[in-house]
């Protein structure tokens, strides 16, 4: 499939059973309401995938599942999440052979790599497939931090395509610009700085809370790609409390029980992970519970069309 590298690409969770199982079916659902949001593409098994979490074969069936869901409407990205580079590889070939789009790459787990070792992870996962790449910097998340000049030097591996820039400095996007120009395809990784990278240029959003509010989510990214300016910011400012929700240390249990909460899915997460208990639930879910009340109407989106492959 020829992949739109634009517009609005969920970071999809993985959904799971109150004892912790995979619940394929639920991650089928969600995935099915993204879609008929308006999402351009969908980033399976990224840091709200809980991707750690799962054994090998389970992210495989995780993949695979999402595929079937997708079933040629959108590109399937799969995230690689792996401690060593000889493992990113075999994932990454893994994920051609399950039929995936493309990949977002993050750097190795665990060890804090120096630029050398990064630019190299980066190079040898790039050649062991042909499968295009979205790169994921979040050094506030990874400790590895890939600054413009390194995507500069990355600039001659041709499938290393795009950049999900979640460093939290949306001044990152202006550097990108000017120091590679339009080389890569620019994602804004953080919710409450979606909004401020659209006017800096960013050509999509790889959304958090927006899972839970999916066409709210893709109306603000319309209304701000489109220019539309005074429109965006008046429901900027309702959508941010809750994309603020996407910056905590617990952002996975924050976004899951907005999803569940809006009716999308479930809040079951994985340990060492543990649903919201007491204040900081009542806290959270009442932020959430505002954002619905006072949800804003939209008009109808479009259906959209099966791709062809």
């Amino acid at each position: 499939m020829t992949i739109p590298w634009r517009d609005v690409f969920p970071a999809m969770t993985t959904q799971f059973r109150r004892d912790e199982s995979l619940d394929l079916d639920a991650t089928a659902r969600h995935i099915e309401a993204m879609i008929d949001s308006g999402a351009s593409g969908l980033v399976m098994l990224g840091s709200l995938g809980e991707n750690a979490t799962l054994e090998p074969d389970e992210k495989r069936r995780v993949v695979a599942a999402a595929i079937e869901a997708a079933h040629g409407r959108v590109p399937v990205i799969a995230t690689v999440v792996e401690t060593s580079t000889a493992a990113a590889k075999t994932y990454a070939r893994d994920m051609e052979r399950l039929g995936a789009d493309g990949l977002m790459l993050l750097p190795a787990m665990i060890y804090r790599a120096d630029p050398r070792e990064t630019l190299l992870h980066y190079r040898d996962v790039a050649r062991a497939t042909q499968l295009p790449i979205i790169c994921y910097n979040n050094p506030l998340a990874y400790h590895v931090d890939l600054t413009p000049a390194m995507f500069a030097e990355l600039a001659a591996v041709p499938n290393l395509v795009a950049i999900k820039e979640s460093s939290g400095d949306v001044r990152r996007i202006t550097d990108l610009r000017n120091t590679v120009g339009d080389r890569y395809v620019l994602f804004a990784g953080v919710d409450d700085l979606a909004l401020e990278s659209a006017v800096l240029g960013a050509d999509g959003w790889i959304a958090g809370i927006g899972l839970a509010f999916p066409r709210e989510n893709q109306r603000l990214w319309d209304l701000a790609v489109a220019g539309e300016l005074d429109a965006a910011r008046r429901l900027y400012r309702w959508f941010t409390p809750l994309a603020h929700l996407d910056t905590h240390v617990k952002f996975v249990q924050y976004i899951k029980l907005a999803i569940q909460a809006a009716g999308l899915g479930a809040e079951w997460v994985r340990a060492p992970r543990r649903t919201l208990v007491g204040e900081e639930r009542r806290r959270v879910l009442g932020i959430i519970e505002t954002g619905l009340e006072q949800r804003p109407k939209l008009p109808p989106l479009p259906k959209r069309r099966r791709r062809a492959r």
